[in-house]
């Protein structure tokens, strides 16, 4: 057994930052997944959603190279159902790609610090790439807080609020100062990682320091 695998579940560890984007596909499979294994090694996460077209604008880009490659886009459909099966994850090709997920991820900036932000991304994720439906919708975000037992218009309302909606802005800015070009990014510190392959990799750090 590794020193990791042998470390106390609550030990002291670095946090890792979590940028993700509820129209990645990748994402999708980290976000599913995170809290389990962040839990498993005692590590805090830190919710960090932001708006990837911006980012993918800045490049020229007017939407996802996973469209704008076909090649590149039929792999990576490929490997998404491989993914799926692995994690025993729910998949359906997306009909629409990239979605759109504005509202949703101003609920999630919301509920970034609160203890109901990884059910709440895991459902609207599951909605998105397990059901295929539209999930920037007020009737689909309001469905899936009172599923949560919340209080969906206190929340939509806060979500929808000019405050909160130049936070989104910022963040997405500051990912951008940051160097983040795609989605899932993990940062321990200021260590970067890209990609759900490279979220044990990021635990790893985030537990044991550099190597």
């Amino acid at each position: 057994m590794s020193a990791v695998q042998e470390r106390a579940p609550h030990a002291e560890a670095t946090p890792i930052e979590f940028w993700f984007e509820f129209a990645s596909n990748y994402s999708y499979l980290s976000v599913m997944r995170i809290e389990a294994c962040t839990a498993r090694r005692g590590v805090p996460v830190r919710w960090r959603p932001f708006l990837l077209g911006p980012i993918f604008r800045s490049f020229g880009w007017k939407t996802s190279p996973f469209v704008l490659q076909k090649a590149k886009g039929d792999y990576v459909w490929q490997d998404m159902a491989r993914q799926c099966r692995k994690y025993d994850l729910a998949w359906t090709p997306p009909s629409a790609f990239p979605r759109s997920a504005l509202l949703p991820l101003r609920v999630a900036l919301v509920g970034a610090e609160r203890d109901w932000i990884g059910a709440y991304c895991r459902r609207v994720m599951s909605i998105n790439f397990g059901e295929d439906r539209e999930i920037d919708t007020n009737k689909v975000v309001t469905e899936v807080l009172a599923q949560l037992g919340l209080p969906a218009r206190q929340i939509i309302d806060e979500a929808q609020s000019e405050e909160n909606k130049l936070r989104l802005r910022q963040q997405t800015e500051m990912a951008a100062q940051r160097g983040i070009f795609g989605a899932p990014m993990f940062f321990v510190g200021e260590d970067m990682f890209w990609g759900n392959d490279r979220l044990d990799d990021a635990l790893d750090h985030c537990v044991r320091g550099p190597a």
